[in-house]
């Protein structure tokens, strides 16, 4: 971007004999957005950008159970396809932000989007369930190219109350398009295959390319010191080792799998502290990471975004395969948390700036505790459709109300150098959250469907005339029991019905999961996080520290 005629006369009067600093030029050229030609505009072009990373994460789950028929999917091969979009996110996320700080914003945020055009062309055509869950975490490594770096752009152009409102549009908006995602995959899923939902995002990308060539500023208060590669390499193998052992934790026969995972995590886990805590420029600084309002923020946001991802995933298989909606009913369904997303984030923003952020993620945390008792109590065979509105209205509400605080936290407690960390926290809050969260409710819907499914064989009649192999077909997934349910239709019936009664119990175990995360949050949130006061007290002292670091 140009420098503007102030600034250009302000450069003349230096002393010829001065070395001027490029990037020291960089960042006077533009600081906050009262120096933006079209703030609103550069603001929408952020947040579509946010919604081409944000949208694939959601448009799988409505389209599971066609998936699963498509390719005769065992459960934990559809909690892949559901979790691998956030996995390559997360993995991904903190290393490509501190790229973008360092290398440019506006080229990080370039690449990733036009990344993402090849990659959702993969998923849409991939001739096995390997390469859609290949195509899902590569889809997820563009996203982390481009997302953390619409938070770090909004936390560099925006200062006091005008960010915090930017950043709850972008949290509203980002939630309520992934909320969408189901909507819009089940209409698709009324006239086409599966593979149409993972083009939902293609007129969208297309729209974005020529809006951030335009519109985007380039090199807003960025980085100068190099990018500790080493510590993005380890921090992916942190967060992908982690959340593929929590997947293959419930497959037979795959505890050594499981261990060799869970001691590369451990490792890099580590060896990741031990490198951050010696390297001169970190890629994680975790002096910044062990402010309170920093940490606490950040453990609260992988719950509370986890907790809508989670509840997204369970409950549109619950949709169709229990309650035998449609695809687009199935869509239709989500919209009241869609909704609530969008009407309460605003107020989310006021309240913060009112009463502190403290009370209001506490606010978030019992709508989403409401939400999963609404489900764990009330999702049952036969519900009607106002218990569903009821349960996802009140994750919706619980989202939009601490998504705010969690994210403006974040970029709060750094400096604005390090806005690449703040965002890379913040995506890892939906990202991790989710991919976790799925991952961990995903593992015990699999092993209490699974579980049930057995009980309810061995206690048939016929228990000695179904062969190992049509047991293990019961057994693997929902989808595989209809499948044998079609090869057997004088017990078809039977089957379906044993199929529900076993998803309904894997279902609650891990709805009784996601309350006690909830509950947990909740706890840390009110004895860690500080008060309004204390809070900005905080805020202050961190604004001091920096100003003077730098």
């Amino acid at each position: 971007m140009r420098a503007g005629p102030a600034f250009r006369q302000d450069r003349k009067k230096l002393p010829a004999t001065h070395a001027v600093d490029p990037t020291i030029l960089r960042r006077r050229t533009m600081s906050d957005s009262t120096k933006l030609a079209h703030p609103g505009a550069v603001l929408a072009t952020l947040i579509l950008v946010a919604a081409v990373a944000n949208l694939p994460m959601a448009v799988a789950n409505v389209a599971l159970p066609d998936i699963g028929a498509a390719f005769d999917a065992s459960q934990t091969q559809l909690n892949l396809v559901a979790v691998g979009y956030s996995l390559g996110l997360a993995a991904s996320v903190l290393w490509l932000g501190a790229l973008g700080d360092r290398h440019g914003r506006k080229m990080m945020l370039m690449v990733g989007v036009l990344v993402s055009l090849p990659v959702c062309l993969m998923s849409a055509f991939a001739p096995s369930i390997e390469i859609l869950i290949l195509a899902r975490i590569l889809g997820g490594v563009a996203a982390g190219m481009a997302y953390p770096t619409t938070l770090a752009l909004i936390t560099a152009l925006w200062s006091g109350p005008a960010r915090t409102r930017s950043i709850a549009l972008w949290s509203a908006i980002g939630g309520a398009i992934s909320a969408l995602g189901p909507l819009v995959s089940g209409a698709l899923l009324e006239f086409f295959d599966w593979g149409s939902v993972f083009l939902v995002t293609l007129p969208l990308i297309l729209l974005a390319i020529p809006m951030i060539m335009f519109l985007v500023p380039s090199h807003v208060n960025e980085a100068t010191d190099p990018v500790d590669n080493l510590g993005g390499i380890l921090s992916a193998l942190l967060v992908g080792a982690l959340i593929l052992a929590i997947n293959f934790a419930s497959v037979p026969d795959a505890g050594t799998l499981v261990l060799s995972l869970a001691i590369i995590g451990t490792a890099a886990l580590v060896a990741f502290v031990w490198r951050q805590k010696r390297a001169r420029n970190p890629l994680y600084d975790l002096k910044v990471a062990a402010r309170p309002i920093f940490w606490v923020a950040a453990c609260a946001g992988v719950i509370v975004f986890g907790s809508l991802m989670a509840a997204m995933f369970i409950g549109q298989q619950f949709l169709q395969n229990v309650l035998g909606y449609s695809t687009i009913e199935s869509g239709v369904a989500i919209l009241p948390a869609a909704v609530f997303m969008v009407l309460l984030a605003p107020r989310s923003a006021k309240l913060v700036e009112s009463h502190g952020a403290r009370f209001t993620l506490l606010l978030g945390y019992a709508c989403v505790l409401l939400g999963f008792l609404t489900m764990l109590l009330l999702w049952k065979e036969g519900v009607q459709y106002w218990a569903i509105a009821l349960g996802y209205s009140f994750v919706g509400a619980g989202v939009g109300l601490a998504g705010t605080p969690a994210s403006r936290s974040l970029t709060g407690a750094v400096p604005v150098q390090r806005a690449g960390m703040a965002s890379g926290t913040a995506d890892l809050q939906r990202d991790l959250g989710g991919a976790v969260m799925q991952s961990l409710l995903g593992v015990l819907l699999t092993a209490g469907y699974a579980s049930a499914f057995a009980k309810q064989i061995s206690a048939s009649s016929d228990a000695s005339q179904i062969s190992a192999d049509v047991q293990t077909q019961l057994q693997k997934s929902f989808a595989s029991a209809e499948s044998v349910a079609a090869q057997y239709p004088q017990y078809a019936d039977a089957i379906t019905q044993a199929a529900k009664e076993s998803f309904l119990q894997g279902q609650d175990w891990s709805y009784l999961a996601g309350i006690v995360a909830v509950v947990l949050g909740a706890v840390l949130v009110f004895f860690a996080f500080p008060k309004r006061d204390r809070e900005r007290e905080l805020l202050a002292q961190y604004h001091e520290q920096d100003n003077v670091a730098r």
